[in-house]
């Protein structure tokens, strides 16, 4: 915790009374960060004004649970955060540096830099309405805020659809989440389940090291030339349009295909690319589909995405009867139904440059509801 708290905390105290400020930040990755910046920038005084809550015991938000393989020149593009670029810790020309390990010592800079108000570990395990201001429990303390800014990610909730047969797979089944290194399937048959750029980036490994089927629901749009500004401004716009109806966001890449790479197109040409349509039934050794053929396999894994980690703010009951969520305001953050309530990295915010412009956005507009500017 930075010492700009006001107060010190006891992992095993039991408070009866809840802490009160102003505002508190659920998550320290870059949606967190860019939204106490802002906060501080505002005049808002860190440790009173503001409190960050992070789940993860240091800096890094989920990029420090990321597999090994995964490096700065695999991710999606990153962006600096405000106020201090990513080359003052990681040079430029490092692509082959870990995301794991090369986001995270920016993220831990920014915060000393800053002197941000972190206070973790800390679990927020539920937030809900109490004599006007928002209560929420964690399993240290308990706070008592005028607003939230909910900046939970998606990392701690990923999506495995159900298939008949599931629970009899005798092989390994796992998800993008605990993929760590295609070398431990050596000698395996696996089946690589989705059509994200995770997805593709896993199958581009594993095909290099045993055999592999690739199965999807949807054929994947690939995309051809350079991706540009225009392209990344109308994907988020799409994605926005959702949320402002209260639906529930579909993935950015869900809009601008996947771009084609050098190490996708060596695994085309090594045959890794050819996509089956999903399975209906999973057995004991394998899969089938709804014509009767069968692929015998050792490892399922799961590519299948992630779904918005919102469970926490369940009592307050912000969801429409599809699922979704209303969202309004500049860069569509704020919750209509609850404006003191604000989701940034969340729908068109979920990239690193999405959550930055989304966290300025959130900072003022719930610091300008709050009469705290």
């Amino acid at each position: 915790m930075n010492d700009t708290m006001p107060f010190t905390a006891s992992p095993n105290a039991a408070l009866h009374a809840a802490i009160k400020v102003n505002i508190v930040v659920i998550g320290a990755g870059q949606a967190g960060l860019s939204s106490a910046y802002h906060l501080m920038k505002l005049g808002l005084q860190p440790g009173r004004n503001f409190i960050v809550l992070d789940k993860n015991d240091k800096p890094g938000g989920a990029w420090q649970h990321r597999w090994p393989s995964l490096t700065l020149s695999t991710v999606n593009r990153l962006h600096d955060l405000p106020g201090m670029e990513f080359a003052e810790v990681v040079p430029v020309g490092e692509t082959e540096a870990r995301a794991s390990t090369a986001v995270p010592s920016y993220y831990a800079a920014y915060e000393e830099k800053f002197r941000l108000p972190i206070y973790r570990p800390v679990a927020v395990k539920v937030v809900c309405e109490r004599f006007g201001r928002l209560r929420v429990e964690t399993d240290r303390e308990t706070f008592s805020a005028e607003g939230l800014i909910n900046a939970t990610g998606t990392w701690e909730t990923p999506s495995i659809p159900a298939y008949p047969g599931a629970d009899r797979f005798e092989g390994q089944q796992l998800h993008s989440r605990d993929y760590q290194t295609a070398d431990a399937f050596a000698g395996k048959h696996v089946i690589v389940v989705g059509g994200g750029i995770s997805a593709l980036q896993h199958l581009d490994e594993i095909s290099q090291v045993t055999t592999t089927t690739w199965v999807t629901r949807r054929e994947p749009q690939f995309h051809e030339g350079p991706f540009t500004q225009e392209d990344g401004r109308a994907a988020v716009a799409a994605v926005e349009e959702r949320v402002r109806n209260g639906l529930v966001p579909g993935s950015v890449v869900s809009v601008t295909g996947i771009p084609w790479t050098p190490a996708l197109r060596a695994a085309a040409k090594r045959g890794a690319l050819k996509r089956l349509p999903i399975f209906s039934e999973i057995l004991p050794h394998g899969v089938r589909w709804p014509d009767g053929t069968e692929q015998k396999a050792e490892v399922i894994l799961w590519a299948t995405g992630f779904r918005s980690s919102l469970d926490h703010l369940a009592p307050l009951q912000l969801r429409a009867d599809d699922g979704g969520i209303v969202l309004g305001g500049r860069l569509a953050t704020r919750v209509e139904k609850d404006p003191r309530i604000h989701l940034v990295g969340y729908g068109p915010s979920a990239s690193t440059i999405g959550a930055n412009r989304a966290g300025g956005a959130a900072a003022r507009e719930l610091a300008a509801h709050l009469g705290l500017i």
